[in-house]
């Protein structure tokens, strides 16, 4: 509960003497400086018809590489690649703006993916915007690999990816001939090997933006994913998230 503190001024007055002093004035305590704006486009006025435009300028005057999310189970480091823009400027203004600050992990599959981006309570106002895909072959869904959510084909069949909604995959390891069958696409051998030694979810590649990866605290991943969740896989106790970029 909060509680209101008044505070009130008190005038002096001598008793002793027929003559009355003036009264105490109280000091006015100065305001707090008002803190500069974040800058970057306004969240909005974003929109399919300028996000792209929008966000590739902002990338290249505020650019960024690495980024802290801090939960109550521990802090994650996150770094972002360049070779895919629009995504890695999307999320920095994002973060900068303070719009995940609100937010918690609305969706927690263990040995799959954790995500979140989402509220009900948001206070940022915040236009509706998709993001071009940016898929590459250089980047899949090894375990700690982070990616922007979509809708599914028959809604968005040009695989536009989300512009709130990130995971971060926890996956599974397997063997060759498992993640081979869940591609169902020819792998790499680096890919082979890095789902047989570290895991991850062959399934998603190519089909959702991989824009940047866990460089620490995978296990603090491990602990978010092990959160027991209800019926819709949200936490029973959230886990709420504070970003900052560092990089």
């Amino acid at each position: 509960m909060n509680r209101l503190f008044w505070t009130f001024g008190l005038a002096a007055l001598s008793l002793g003497s027929c003559q009355q002093q003036a009264p105490v004035q109280e000091q006015a305590t100065p305001a707090a400086p008002t803190p500069p704006p974040v800058p970057g486009p306004n969240l909005a006025t974003l929109g399919d018809s300028n996000a792209v435009a929008e966000l590739r300028a902002y990338g290249q005057q505020y650019p960024g590489s690495e980024v802290l999310l801090e939960t109550r189970l521990g802090t994650i480091r996150l770094r972002l690649f360049d070779d895919t823009p629009i995504h890695k400027a999307n999320f920095l203004l994002l973060v900068r703006k303070g719009v995940f600050n609100e937010t918690v992990f609305n969706r927690v599959v263990k040995g799959f993916a954790v995500q979140g981006g989402r509220t009900e309570n948001r206070t940022i106002r915040l236009g509706r915007y998709h993001l071009p895909p940016e898929i590459t072959g250089q980047h899949f869904h090894r375990r700690g690999a982070l990616g922007m959510a979509r809708y599914d084909d028959d809604q968005n069949p040009g695989k536009l990816s989300s512009s709130i909604d990130f995971y971060m995959v926890q996956g599974e390891k397997l063997t060759p001939y498992q993640a081979q069958a869940m591609a169902g696409r020819k792998l790499t051998p680096e890919q082979l090997r890095a789902y047989e030694t570290t895991g991850g979810v062959p399934s998603l590649d190519g089909k959702y933006t991989v824009f940047g990866e866990i460089i620490e605290g995978l296990d603090v991943l491990d602990k978010i994913a092990a959160e027991p969740v209800d019926a819709y896989k949200w936490p029973l106790k959230d886990v709420g998230m504070k970003l900052k970029v560092v990089q």
